[in-house]
């Protein structure tokens, strides 16, 4: 029997800070045992749009529109498609990185909600004792945010704000993107070399 691919899924909502999900879907696509899968939220449409002029038609939606290095190869699935294999268990999906996540989005899994597919296979990443990793954009974070990110933690998903550190000296914005997508592909268990890591050399 052949091994089967490593499957992982980006999923982007309404957050901003679209360009920390283009770059781990990158770097994930970047790696050949990894089989990507990705949804995107109506609402992350307006910030792709917004944020990086990316126009995409989800009822037509072709990933080369996005920009990203290796797109033609990831798995999309629309997300009002609740039947996709992400929302079951039985997809053995490995994890499932949700990348900027909406404080709303984070509320809606926090407290069971599943109205679409993002939502649905963060619950079943729970449910599965799966990773879950969400990267919330936001600040300041009202006591209804940091409510909801606890019972997530609690849950046992990883929350990763996207808070850039900067004892790497980042020149460049993209510098301090990539000290955050470092950290999301560190808890995917994915290999890479986006920047130093405290006490290496370089």
């Amino acid at each position: 029997m052949s091994k089967r691919p490593t499957r992982i899924a980006v999923a982007m909502t309404g957050a901003s800070g679209a360009v920390y999900g283009l770059r781990v879907l990158e770097e994930l696509l970047r790696d050949k045992a990894l089989d990507v899968h990705l949804t995107i939220s109506p609402s992350a449409l307006k910030v792709l749009a917004i944020e990086h002029g990316i126009k995409i038609e989800l009822n037509a939606f072709d990933a080369k529109t996005l920009g990203v290095r290796g797109a033609e190869k990831v798995t999309y699935h629309a997300s009002d498609n609740v039947a996709a294999p992400l929302a079951s268990g039985s997809f053995r999906l490995k994890a499932l990185a949700i990348v900027p996540c909406s404080m709303g989005c984070v509320g809606a899994i926090a407290n069971g909600i599943s109205d679409d597919l993002i939502q649905r296979a963060a619950d079943v990443m729970i449910k599965e004792r799966r990773k879950l990793v969400v990267v919330p954009r936001e600040t300041p974070f009202s006591t209804i945010h940091l409510e909801n990110l606890l019972k997530l933690s609690q849950l046992g998903a990883i929350v990763a704000p996207a808070c850039p550190g900067f004892y790497g000296k980042p020149q460049s914005i993209s510098e301090m993107v990539d000290f955050v997508v470092a950290r999301v592909l560190d808890h995917l268990d994915v290999e890479h070399d986006l920047g130093p890591r405290w006490g290496e050399k370089k």
